[in-house]
């Protein structure tokens, strides 16, 4: 698998193994599974709530032969720990859930920070209402405090998760670190085409989740496109179908080689050994550049994850509003 340079001078394999969405009891065999088809990179986040499913699945790589520098672990910050007395002490707690000295990569998941009221298991403070308590924090804060987790040795390069490009740049103009990595929502019906060359132009690398267009969302239903029409499933749409039938693959395959012919960082995931085999089985064709212009075409705009609701589009840090 190729490698991709970090603005630190590491790699990051630009192939991922996801854990979202995957529920405990079941992470820790579906990580085993993933490691031993041959995935490296393993994205994990202390709000999913099985990081220590995760250490345990390191705990038998390890203990099976593969080396911790042979993995790339990424894991994020959560947004009720963003003001800084909270931010080593949320680092800390995950590399103990994951059995780790070190992440390679920490993001600031989101840049909306949350009232946490002091609890640090209210992951989702809220009003009677319903809505989310938010925080006075500022990201920027929780970013400078990143800073000070790679100057201790506590992990190897820091970025971001969900920003916007006037968030990046905050960052970039009022610390000593440019962001090595901005992992966001990324499929040809959201192809963030203008945010990744923002990023090329920084040295940040994108990486995309949700690059089949997150069809297992809880809140999955009957998605509109730009223009309220129904939005076809992005696995079953024609045009994907027609490429994949043009190299011999499946549609989820052309989906994951458009990331990385793009230059992007892609994160997929899968709780069925047969399916995390077939999704590391990418790497023997490419698309070529009008293939990959088919697949821009479906651009509409429309984004599966705007984390619009519970009020927190009128948080101060809410970052889709450009």
């Amino acid at each position: 698998m190729r490698s991709l340079k970090l603005n630190t001078g590491n790699s990051i394999p630009e192939l991922g193994f996801g854990t979202w969405l995957a529920a405990p009891g079941v992470v820790q065999t579906s990580v085993e599974a993933a490691i031993k088809t041959g995935f490296r990179h393993i994205d994990c986040a202390a709000i999913y709530g099985n990081e220590k499913e995760v250490g345990a699945a390191f705990k038998n790589a390890f203990a099976s032969g593969v080396k911790r520098s042979d993995l790339f672990v990424t894991s994020k910050l959560w947004n009720t720990f963003h003001k800084p007395a909270e931010v080593r002490p949320a680092l800390e707690r995950t590399l103990a859930d994951l059995g780790l000295e070190y992440l390679d990569l920490y993001l600031i998941h989101w840049p909306m920070g949350y009232d946490n009221g002091g609890d640090v298991s209210n992951t989702f403070p809220r009003n009677e209402d319903g809505t989310i308590i938010a925080s006075d924090s500022d990201y920027l804060d929780a970013w400078k405090e990143m800073e000070k987790l790679v100057a201790a040795g506590l992990v190897k390069a820091i970025g971001v998760s969900n920003f916007s490009k006037s968030q990046i740049q905050r960052c970039i103009d009022n610390s000593n670190t440019v962001p090595a990595v901005n992992q966001v929502e990324c499929h040809p019906y959201f192809n963030q085409s203008d945010l990744a060359s923002f990023c090329k132009e920084r040295g940040i690398l994108l990486t995309a989740y949700s690059p089949f267009c997150n069809p297992g969302r809880p809140w999955a239903g009957t998605e509109k496109d730009g223009k309220n029409n129904e939005q076809v499933p992005l696995l079953q749409n024609e045009v994907v179908a027609s490429v994949a039938a043009k190299y011999k693959k499946n549609n989820g395959h052309v989906l994951l080689r458009y990331q990385l012919d793009r230059g992007i960082v892609c994160l997929t995931k899968s709780v069925n050994p047969e399916r995390i085999a077939s999704n590391f089985d990418i790497f023997s064709f490419e698309l070529n550049g009008d293939d990959l212009k088919k697949l821009d075409g479906l651009q509409t705009g429309v984004r599966m994850l705007p984390l619009d609701w519970d009020g927190l589009k009128n948080h101060k840090d809410y970052p889709f509003h450009e």
